[in-house]
């Protein structure tokens, strides 16, 4: 007895503490009712499992039991044939667009076609929509950061590059990098739908639920087209956000290779300047052992000379500057960049007279006599 007391205690918690949804609800004519239900009776209640109401970063647009789902990060929506459900908005951004733009969506103002579509086409159309103009508000964002950073890297009047630009780069690198997954990922679950004629078909809910929507679709206006087109209009538009963020990557590795370029130039500068100092240290020391040999405390008749002092000093002096300067010139001719190999182009008169001999040759009796046997031969 007290073991079943226990594990009726412990149901009774576990039915207290079940996850509680915020449900937002709209309907066809664009009225909005919000209400909290639990986790366990909304999914008996759309004919759900359990796993198809958890949240997922990932992406995705999935159908079971004539019920869409559609999971964009921070946004989980279900689409029936009579309304649209979302889930759990915890963004701020997200209210003005959820009671201010998704109503007259759903119901139909503004709308493009001049036929009336089922509901599932305009709650699919608003969430894909809203999702684009959220990568779009992204890149636009990103997009001028990373032109600046760039200008104010590879400006040529800077010698050295700023470390803290280069960190807003590797920041705004990061987060252009996470725009291209999110992009790709909606692009994948595109492609994945249009690719798989069941998956459009599963989508048009009203299609298979109204019998006279399914007549008019079989005899007029097929809905899986109608689909088909709403998926692609969006993945154009996903495909020129990836081109647009492709563009900017390849900006980037440009400015790096220049940047790398310039590094390399400011290397090259301080090592031949080294190399030169080198040279004149070398020259230096091989004329100063003059000096060395004069500075021994040995006696000589030299010493006795005062015009032997400058003369050695002048010919250590001269003989230093000759031989750097011979050093140098050598180093400047192998630094010298290859020339390109000559060419031997002909001028334009023996060209002409070469042309001249051919139609000449060409138009005399025994070139007329080859061409008339040919002629006779075919």
């Amino acid at each position: 007895m007290h073991r079943f007391r226990t594990s009726d205690v412990s149901q009774a918690t576990l039915a207290s503490v079940a996850p509680v949804f915020t449900v937002t609800k709209f309907d066809k004519e664009g009225n909005v009712t919000s209400f909290e239900k639990k986790k366990t009776d909304l999914y008996q209640e759309l004919g759900l499992q359990a796993r198809d109401l958890r949240f997922q970063h990932v992406m995705s647009i999935t159908t079971r039991n004539n019920r869409i789902i559609m999971r964009m990060e921070y946004l989980k929506a279900v689409i029936t044939p009579e309304c649209l459900l979302i889930l759990d908005y915890r963004n701020l951004n997200l209210e003005q667009w959820l009671f201010r733009e998704l109503p007259s969506q759903l119901a139909g103002e503004g709308q493009l076609v001049t036929y009336p579509l089922p509901f599932e086409f305009r709650a699919i159309e608003a969430l894909l929509q809203y999702w684009i103009s959220t990568l779009q508000g992204k890149l636009s964002i990103l997009q001028p950061l990373i032109l600046e950073t760039l200008e104010a890297l590879v400006d040529p009047k800077h010698s050295s590059v700023d470390r803290s630009k280069l960190h807003i780069l590797l920041q705004n690198g990061k987060s252009l990098s996470e725009l291209e997954t999110d992009i790709k990922i909606f692009k994948e679950s595109m492609l994945e739908i249009l690719d798989e004629e069941e998956l459009l078909e599963e989508l048009c809910l009203t299609k298979w639920s109204d019998p006279q929507v399914f007549e008019k679709s079989s005899a007029g206006i097929d809905h899986a087209e109608e689909m088909e087109l709403l998926l692609e209009n969006y993945y154009r538009l996903a495909e020129d956000l990836s081109n647009a963020t492709r563009e900017l990557r390849v900006l980037i590795d440009d400015s790096q290779s220049i940047i790398f370029i310039n590094l390399d130039s400011h290397r090259n500068v301080m090592m031949r300047l080294n190399l030169q100092l080198t040279m004149g240290t070398f020259s230096l020391s091989l004329f100063g052992l003059m000096g060395v040999a004069f500075g021994m405390n040995l006696e000589s008749s030299l010493e006795e000379d005062h015009r032997v002092f400058w003369l050695i000093t002048g010919i250590m002096f001269m003989g230093s500057g000759l031989i750097w300067r011979r050093l140098l010139s050598f180093l400047g001719r192998q630094l010298e960049a290859p020339l390109p190999p000559v060419v031997a182009s002909l001028p334009k008169k023996s060209l002409q007279a070469d042309r001249r001999m051919e139609m000449k040759h060409s138009f005399r009796p025994d070139g007329l006599g080859s061409g008339k046997s040919v002629l006779t031969n075919r």
